[in-house]
């Protein structure tokens, strides 16, 4: 039986920005995340099936850790301000970071993952935050910064695996592989570079962090 994820899930009880960190925390705020229905749950992954998106989006040439650093930065200013209404974006999550090719195209994943770590530092990475479901493609402001696109993303079938822990590349390729070896077994089918979610802040407890990786399933 499928079920929605509402918006405002998680909650975050802190907000905090530090130039090297990813997320900005405010006490007692809700985070809105994109609406999705699980079609399916076992022990490796989810299948779960996204609803159109709105995505503001940079891509960063920089290794697996600093690609994200700079990022962040880039978006957060753009939804605090920096856009053609000067006007407040509320934040979301989860942020999500993609591996790109050097002509933007993205990298088609294979199992076993044969790319060392780091091994897309010479492409970089393509990082994004979902817009508040509020806005369309006629009222989202438009951002100053030239380095961020706005994008509608269509409905996606996606397989998700949760897990928790660190943001290491190490943890993050350990899931990554986990969860297309597991779609492999069950011969089903993806499309494009898995993507890594994180949904908190990095002053939150490890073991209490939630993480995902997200590949796209074929029709």
């Amino acid at each position: 039986m499928s079920r929605i994820m509402k918006q405002g899930q998680p909650r975050w009880k802190a907000l905090i920005l530090a130039p090297p960190l990813f997320f900005v925390l405010s006490t007692a705020m809700a985070y809105e995340e994109p609406r999705y229905a699980v079609l399916e749950e076992n022990d490796s992954f989810e299948i779960r099936q996204y609803e159109t998106q709105l995505i503001a989006m940079v891509q960063v040439r920089d290794d697996f850790k600093e690609a994200g650093n700079q990022a962040f930065r880039v978006l957060f200013d753009y939804i605090s301000g920096q856009n053609t209404r000067q006007k407040k974006i509320a934040m979301t999550v989860p942020v999500n970071q993609q591996p790109v090719l050097e002509d933007g195209e993205k990298i088609q994943m294979t199992v076993p993952v044969l790319q060392a770590p780091g091994s897309e530092a010479d492409s970089g990475y393509e990082f994004s935050f979902v817009m508040p479901a509020n806005y369309s493609v006629d009222t989202l402001p438009l951002p100053k910064d030239s380095r961020i696109t706005i994008k509608q993303v269509p409905a996606k079938l996606m397989a998700a695996r949760r897990y928790s822990g660190s943001w290491s590349e190490k943890n993050y390729r350990k899931n990554e592989t986990i969860l297309l070896e597991a779609l492999r077994e069950r011969e089903i089918k993806t499309e494009g570079t898995p993507i890594y979610a994180r949904y908190n802040s990095p002053f939150s407890l490890w073991f209490m962090r939630r993480n995902e990786v997200l590949v796209e399933l074929s029709r």
